[in-house]
């Protein structure tokens, strides 16, 4: 047999996958070192993407041995191949261990005392407020801090510094489903859980590899299919993934064409009288292209330049695929939509998923077990920490704004500050801070669990901005190998994962407690006591960061959501030791957690007695919007010059930029190394054949790339991961945002492609 150990361990994933989802064989996939049997066994959660998979870690004379699926969570004690293999990550050897120092710009980084290390942090940080102002510093966060650790850096920038200049990764892959939650049903997250899933008899696919990204919550879509005969799937994506070949249709529309696709899909379910016009008569306001109130009938005419005969030769597909995916959209028992990078990472990506949420206000899918629009995320805690956090450069802590002025007089008295002492200037968005930087106007900033020389779009530009020989840059980070270390002046030993205590919020709204299972190596510490040390040194009140551990923020943090719309009062540390996770809202102690937001009977922040079924509270009617946003095409579309499409994406065997992953030596081995998919018939064209060493070229830079030759990719399409630090394929997307959630567009940019 002749296949690749990527290609057996893909066929393992899968494999474990559809055993589970069958309901025979293996029912968790588990991994332990050779250090004997563990004699006691840890609660937490697994370190890599959004699903939130909870994980039991096996302990022995204390040192981490094991690791299985908790088959209390979400999981049902199933993990994918990088979880069940975090064990040699926690113990890898490569850690930073003790603070380091650059004295000076381009020399070595030497070890330092802590107590140097901070005093130098806090006294840089306190000469650049004093002389420049408080928007002269930056906190940039991430998606894979704990919610303490998040809150409490919100609270000190914000709230203890006076500026706004709080961002974090999140911006890069989620702030565009924050902007279609938020701008459809007035709060941001998803409506449903991943409960949905065993009931939905349609899935809606679109811009998700899930097999290979989200792997446990494949195979549990997977097992809904096998156990359920009649269940659909169809999966929109140009690439034809993993995902697509369990598909009943793949729409392989061109790429940056899906707004097109969508709202012919809505024309078919009007003209076809698949809507329901019962539950968006009552639920439902209408805003048009301006953005100001319209009316069904103005929708049917904007829907009018979306006939099927025109978007499908727009989109490149057959026209009967539109009929066909809106009939079983509209007319499934319960439809389920799934979306991630693939419609967030664009221009325009809020109105992409506006149009998926309009799909299911028009059929009335929605707010029924099975029937939600749903987002995956793509961190452990991009949702919990950042985006209910409000760790984000425009919000404040439980869905509040900056520029509310209501809302900013709130937090100021929750965090007991003079009234005014929060900003309300919004700071800049992720690229813009990075600018800032490279320009001198921000001058001290601390990168937390991130790694942006790597994660950035347009790269070569982002290395001149962290290159400014006057800034200072303190990277929090656990792995050197990390590239933003080479830009960082201090670079700062925290716990790694289980080796302090903390929350992380998944993308069902599922708040779970990783607990501390073992000491930390060396002179490592907990973020946390770090960043409270830092602001007291930094002349912050010993009352406004008067924390002792996590614990204390996480229940201050419940303080400030509780009686909002993201109230979770009622997670109390010692519940979440009991549990293995729970849903928010959950506004006390005895409350079972939310299946469905906005529904009367299981949505708390729904009156008891309120007249309708469905109520859209964060809206001022109480009803949802249905937007008529008009088709645009890329920033960057291919022409004469550069013909092909590039796209950015993700394989099941690394996550993120490597650092963890690349320390597990079977992933190692599977996928050593970036490559480019290719379609044959683009192939042919250049004369390329499998394996040849291929130069891919855009107007910001080029990559010599092995070639992957396959059907994967729609011809006019290539695609790179961007795990592999040796090869930094983001140097090749332009970094233009999105006009409202300022998220980048790593989905589309035009390339050329040549044999090296």
């Amino acid at each position: 047999m002749n296949s690749s150990r990527r290609n057996f361990l893909r066929m393992l994933a899968m494999s474990t996958a559809m055993t589970a989802a069958s309901g025979s064989g293996l029912a968790s996939l588990a991994h332990a070192s050779d250090e004997g049997k563990p004699d006691r066994w840890v609660k937490g959660v697994c370190r890599y993407c959004g699903t939130g998979c909870g994980v039991l870690i096996g302990v022995r004379d204390g040192k981490a041995v094991a690791i299985k699926g908790d088959p209390h969570n979400h999981n049902a004690g199933l993990l994918c191949l990088k979880g069940s293999m975090l064990l040699p990550v926690l113990n890898s050897p490569e850690r930073v261990t003790r603070p380091m120092i650059r004295r000076q710009k381009g020399g070595e980084l030497e070890p330092v005392s802590w107590d140097e290390a901070l005093e130098l942090m806090a006294g840089k940080f306190r000469e650049s407020i004093d002389r420049f102002g408080p928007d002269s510093v930056a906190w940039y966060g991430s998606g894979q801090c704990l919610t303490e650790e998040s809150y409490l850096a919100n609270k000190i920038f914000k709230g203890g510094f006076g500026t706004n200049n709080v961002e974090g990764n999140p911006r890069l892959c989620m702030a565009s489903a924050v902007g279609g939650y938020t701008t459809s049903f007035g709060k941001d997250e998803p409506m449903g859980t991943y409960a949905d899933i065993d009931s939905a008899s349609c899935f809606f696919i679109i811009g998700s590899n899930t097999s290979e990204a989200h792997p446990v919550l494949f195979r549990r879509i997977a097992r809904r299919r096998q156990s359920a005969p009649g269940v659909k799937i169809i999966v929109a994506d140009p690439r034809r993934t993993n995902t697509s070949r369990i598909a009943d249709m793949h729409i392989a529309f061109r790429p940056g064409t899906d707004l097109a696709l969508m709202h012919s899909m809505a024309w078919v379910i009007i003209h076809e009288e698949l809507d329901n016009a019962r539950f968006w008569q009552r639920y439902v306001n209408f805003m048009g292209p301006d953005g100001k109130p319209a009316d069904f009938d103005a929708y049917r005419a904007f829907l009018e330049d979306y006939r099927p005969e025109r978007a499908a030769k727009l989109c490149n597909i057959p026209e009967e695929q539109i009929y066909e995916a809106a009939r079983l959209f509209a007319e499934s028992p319960a439809t389920m939509s799934l979306w991630c990078m693939g419609i967030n990472q664009r221009v325009q990506g809020v109105a992409a998923n506006n149009l998926i949420h309009n799909l299911h206000l028009l059929t009335g899918q929605i707010g029924r077990p099975g029937a939600t629009p749903f987002s995956l995320t793509g961190q452990p805690n991009a949702c919990g920490g950042v985006r209910d956090g409000g760790v984000l450069s425009h919000l404040l802590p439980a869905g509040r704004a900056v520029a509310n002025p209501k809302h900013r007089a709130e937090m100021e008295k929750l965090w007991g500050l003079p009234e005014g002492r929060i900003s309300d200037k919004p700071g800049p968005h992720t690229m813009a801070m990075f600018e800032a930087l490279g320009r001198g106007d921000i001058r001290c900033m601390i990168i937390c669990e991130t790694n942006p020389a790597q994660t950035l779009p347009n790269l070569n530009k982002i290395e001149k901005c962290l290159s400014n020989p006057e800034s200072f840059i303190v990277s929090i980070e656990a792995f050197p190998d990390a590239i933003t270390l080479r830009y960082a002046d201090l670079v700062l030993a925290p716990a790694f994962w289980c080796e302090r205590d903390g929350v992380y919020g998944c993308g069902e709204r599922r708040y779970s407690l990783t607990e501390k299972a073992v000491e930390p190596p060396a002179q490592c510490r907990p973020t946390v006591n770090t960043l409270v040390e830092f602001a007291r040194r930094a002349g912050l009140p010993p009352e406004f960061v008067n924390f002792r551990n996590a614990e204390d923020v996480w229940n201050e943090w419940r303080m400030v959501a509780r009686g909002t719309t993201y109230d979770f009062w009622g997670m109390t540390r010692e519940r979440l030791r009991r549990e293995s996770g729970l849903i928010w809202p959950c506004p006390d102690e005895n409350h079972p957690g939310t299946d469905m937001r906005y529904v009367r009977g299981h949505d708390p922040m729904v009156p008891a007695d309120h007249p309708n079924r469905y109520f859209f509270y964060g809206l001022p009617d109480g009803k949802a919007l249905i937007w008529m946003r008009p088709y645009k095409g890329a920033a960057e579309e291919p022409d004469q010059e550069y013909p092909l499409y590039l796209t950015s994406m993700r394989v099941i065997d690394h996550w993120h930029t490597g650092t963890m992953t690349m320390k597990v030596p079977e992933l190692r081995k599977a996928n050593p190394a970036a490559f480019v998919e290719i379609n044959p018939e683009d192939a042919e064209r250049a004369g390329i054949a499998h394996d040849d060493m291929v130069v891919v070229e855009t107007r910001r830079d080029s990559l010599t790339l092995p070639a992957r030759v396959s059907d994967t990719c729609r011809p006019g399409l290539v695609a790179v991961p961007f795990f592999d630090a040796t090869k930094l394929v983001n140097k090749l997307f332009l970094d233009a945002t999105d006009p409202a959630s300022r998220e980048p567009e790593y989905k589309i940019c035009a390339a050329r492609i040549r044999k090296a």
